[in-house]
């Protein structure tokens, strides 16, 4: 569950936290970043007549599982985006449900009865921390515990933010008790730290009646908090206007043949990467969408690769101007930010990329809103972008005045998507003129031209269409790789291979070209394009993703665990990204102009939304069957790209005819 300025609350079915970033309050304390874990999660013992019944279940340092509440455990659901667990206990059923505030670091968990005779009586204890997010707190710490009406107000020391846990129906009792050695299994196979150390501050006990419900708020806020019934009402109302605006834009979204495209899961999937940027003092900046999570805060080429998706495939171009005003903020020597840092510091510029992508998303929002008066404020900043491009700016980047390239590049610098960097190791350098770098320059400035001409700037257009159409002309022949069927992923760097005239490029075969043929403006006719589609079908994809690297490749690496060094050098040698399937499937559909054979293709998604983080899509997938999910368990882009892709292809499906009669089945809506 997601709060909408950064916040979250995660765990498992099981009700084991098995990751640092498992908890019911993680609040972000300067939205949408300074995340810190504050109430990990709750020990529950139900008593029923005579019957003791633990719901709770740790695991410990030393292997030992307990207590077993997990064997109490009946189903699990998702009711919108909120999670239901329930118990059977006895002849009753108990239910809990969790939620955020939306725009508050509050978390609400309610427990409601259903059936049975005697009184249930629920002891639940809060255990608590007080740390970034990313670390583990270990030891024995000088908490203070205050009586608050209600509950109980925790204060970890004189410059945190206190907190409090709230049920006023319950009786409770300030009993601080330590406890030890909670195991993180998942970051164990991370090769890091993985125990920490939990204080219980207080004991809440909660009698409940059969169809009684009892909640407790956990809350950083000092504000008054709202009713569990009230905003639980509040939220449902939220999710629903996500989902009707949704569904509004999307009308009619699946061809038959894909009963599985289940909208409403995908629309409010999207819904939690959406969030309000803060400053100091509380006062909202605009909207801009996290990464992923758990450990991603906001990233300039993901908001700008997954803004399309999230925001106008759903119905919200109210929120993607918002997001692209916000990041226009920002933009330095033409550049827009890879990422801000979690800790406050100044924005990151180290991509050559993200700003490329800024044209597209820009593009994508005019298209879909027709916001002239946006046009024209956003011009002059895309002009600036270009400029800064065409005659160079950070780290190597600038056009090459022999072919029009974008070049970019330095020693130690990781600049694309393929952005691992174990120490001073750059993994996949790329250093020269990466091939998606080329095809997403082309896009940038064939929109600026297009732009151009809408607004009337005739001496801006006289330049740029030229130089687009010497673009063109250039990537084709500077990128075909003609024996292998599909494009260089790199030219003119220090790696690959040299032709007679001493060019180097190199053949490694990525997924990185499919971008030629999925941006807004293609780089390729159809036969070309059709033995891309060909290569990229046979050695690319999987059922979950697209491999970064074929198979049979010699650094192709299946598995993704171990230790930081060992990840991060298969992160983009073989590991499947799932984003990568937006560009495949509108890449396929504009070759081949079947919407059922193109969105086939992501057939896998549902079954995966149900195995990771239930109603998400994962950041990665190991590159070997079966496919393992890894990475973060939540990723924007992710969800962004299956959105786009299919709302893309839905939309030339309803607006314009087949060019094949009979290639493509009637649809059915959505629902």
């Amino acid at each position: 569950m997601t709060n909408g300025i950064g916040g979250f609350a995660s765990g498992t079915l099981g009700g084991a936290n098995t990751r640092r970033y498992h908890g019911l309050l993680i609040a972000a304390l300067q939205p949408p970043i300074q995340r810190t874990t504050m109430i990990a999660k709750f020990e529950i013992t139900a008593r029923y007549g005579h019957e003791e019944v633990p719901l709770s279940t740790n695991e410990f340092g030393d292997g030992t599982i307990a207590p077993p509440g997990f064997r109490h455990l009946e189903t699990f659901w998702l009711e919108g985006s909120i999670p239901v667990w329930s118990w059977r206990i006895a002849d009753l059923r108990l239910e809990q449900r969790l939620w955020m505030r939306h725009g508050d670091n509050t978390t609400y968990v309610q427990f409601t009865r259903f059936g049975g005779c005697p009184d249930l009586h629920l002891t639940i204890e809060p255990l608590c921390t007080y740390r970034d997010y990313h670390g583990e707190g270990r030891g024995e710490r000088p908490f203070a515990i205050g009586s608050t009406p209600g509950g109980v107000e925790i204060l970890a020391h004189d410059s945190a933010m206190p907190y409090r846990i709230l049920c006023p129906d319950a009786a409770v009792t300030i009993r601080p008790q330590w406890h030890w050695n909670f195991k993180h299994r998942a970051e164990a196979a991370r090769g890091l730290d993985d125990i920490e150390d939990l204080l219980r501050p207080a004991v809440f006990e909660l009698n409940l009646k059969a169809g009684q419900s009892g909640s407790l708020t956990l809350t950083a806020e000092r504000h008054e908090t709202m009713p569990a019934a009230q905003a639980l009402a509040v939220e449902q109302a939220r999710q629903n206007d996500v989902v009707a605006r949704f569904e509004q834009c999307a009308g009619e979204l699946a061809p038959t043949g894909l009963p599985w495209l289940d909208g409403t899961a995908l629309a409010l999937a999207a819904d939690q990467f959406v969030v309000e940027r803060r400053d100091i003092r509380g006062t909202p900046l605009g909207k801009t969408i996290i990464a992923g999570y758990p450990w991603f805060g906001d990233w300039g080429r993901d908001t700008m690769i997954a803004l399309p998706g999230l925001t106008l495939a759903t119905g919200r171009p109210d929120i993607a101007v918002s997001i692209l005003r916000t990041f226009a903020q920002f933009v330095s020597q033409g550049m827009l930010p890879n990422r801000f840092p979690d800790n406050g510091e100044r924005p990151e510029y180290n991509t050559a990329d993200a700003s490329l992508w800024f044209f597209v998303a820009v593009h994508e929002y005019l298209r879909s809103s027709g916001d002239s008066e946006f046009a024209h404020e956003i011009y002059p900043t895309l002009k600036d972008m270009f400029a800064w491009h065409a005659r160079g700016t950070r780290f190597g980047i600038g056009m090459d005045p022999a072919d029009a390239l974008l070049r970019a590049g330095e020693d130690r610098a990781q600049l694309t998507w393929m952005d691992v960097k174990v120490g001073d190791q750059v993994i996949t350098p790329r250093i020269g003129k990466p091939v998606e770098v080329n095809a997403l320059w082309f896009n940038a400035v064939s929109i600026l031209r297009d732009l151009a001409s809408e607004l009337d700037a005739h001496e801006d257009y006289a330049t740029l269409a030229p130089l687009a159409g010497r673009i063109r002309a250039s990537f084709e022949e500077t990128y075909w790789y003609e024996s292998g069927g599909y494009l260089y992923d790199v030219a003119d760097g220090p790696d690959g291979d040299a032709d007679p005239t001493g060019r180097r490029r190199d053949t490694s075969l990525r997924p990185n070209q499919l971008f030629a043929l999925s941006l807004p403006h293609s780089l390729f006719g159809d036969d070309k394009a059709r033995r891309i589609i060909e290569t990229c079908t046979t050695e690319l994809w999987t059922p979950v993703g697209m491999r970064t690297l074929a198979a049979t490749d010699p650094r192709y690496r299946g598995h993704y665990g171990g230790n930081v060094p060992e990840r991060d050098g298969a992160y983009h040698q073989g590991t499947v990204w799932p984003w990568l399937l937006g560009a495949f499937v509108t890449a396929h559909y504009r070759v081949y102009h079947d919407a059922t054979a193109a969105l086939e293709f992501l057939n896998a998604i549902p079954a995966h939304m149900r195995e990771a983080c239930i109603g998400q899509v994962s950041e990665i997938m190991e590159g070997d069957p079966p496919f393992a999910p890894r990475g973060c368990f939540a990723q924007a882009w992710s969800i962004g790209e299956i959105l786009r892709a299919t709302s893309e292809i839905n939309g030339c499906e309803r607006h314009a005819p087949h060019v094949a009669a009979g290639t493509v089945r009637p649809r059915d809506g959505i629902r």
